[in-house]
């Protein structure tokens, strides 16, 4: 399996791991979830659960660490490279998180509310393989135009690499880095069109038992 693509998985698991802002949450917490928040409230447990793969428990976890880290209910842009920097202090990790903030806003406000959160997070952790692919992809196809060329696969890279900052092992600097998405690429673009698929990305990935593992373990135990 490419080393890249481990190092990914890791990132993505370590990701939503920690960034669940619910690691220190206790058993006498469980109770806080009706609390109001100022200016938001989330929809009813009950209809979460049915929309996500999370039971009322875990659901109830999830929000206490939200409401604890966004008091609004709503993350911002800035907000969510703040949270995300505090796990990654060896490295720049403003550009992945911006990346992966764009994968999870959904409305025109820019914002991020807790069901935009928790549907991703159920998505990614709880979903199929073709699930989490789809979520890989729209990572890396980052002006959302429905494929990934070289150039966004490299600015991904890039971002994973500062992010991690002199903790890579072996340690990659940014011509290795970009010499191994030349090679992955060209192994991922059958047709050799300068662009990468959805369905490319998805025939490459079924065909590695260790990235199938790696996707395995995304999820997620609370």
């Amino acid at each position: 399996m490419p080393s890249y693509f481990v190092q990914k998985m890791r990132i993505n698991k370590k990701y939503l791991l920690i960034q669940l802002f619910c690691l220190c949450v206790t058993e006498e917490d469980i109770d806080e979830f009706n609390i109001h928040v100022s200016r938001y409230r989330p929809e009813e447990l009950t209809k979460l659960t049915k929309i996500t793969k999370f039971n009322k428990k875990e659901i109830q976890l999830i929000y206490r660490g939200f409401k604890q880290e966004c008091p609004t209910g709503m993350v911002d842009e800035d907000s969510f490279k703040h949270i995300f920097s505090q796990f990654f202090p060896q490295g720049d990790a403003s550009q992945y998180a911006q990346y992966v903030f764009n994968t999870i806003k959904r409305n025109q406000t820019g914002k991020i509310s807790f069901e935009d959160f928790l549907a991703i997070l159920s998505k990614v952790s709880r979903g199929s393989v073709q699930e989490k692919l789809h979520w890989i992809f729209g990572l890396y196809d980052l002006n959302k135009d429905g494929v990934i060329t070289k150039k966004e696969m490299q600015d991904v890279v890039h971002s994973i690499y500062s992010m991690l900052g002199r903790h890579t092992d072996p340690q990659v600097d940014d011509q290795s880095a970009k010499d191994h998405v030349d090679r992955i690429f060209h192994l991922i673009d059958k047709n050799n069109d300068g662009n990468v698929t959805l369905d490319e990305l998805i025939e490459w990935c079924s065909r590695d038992e260790g990235i199938l593992q790696s996707l395995d373990t995304l999820d997620t135990v609370l």
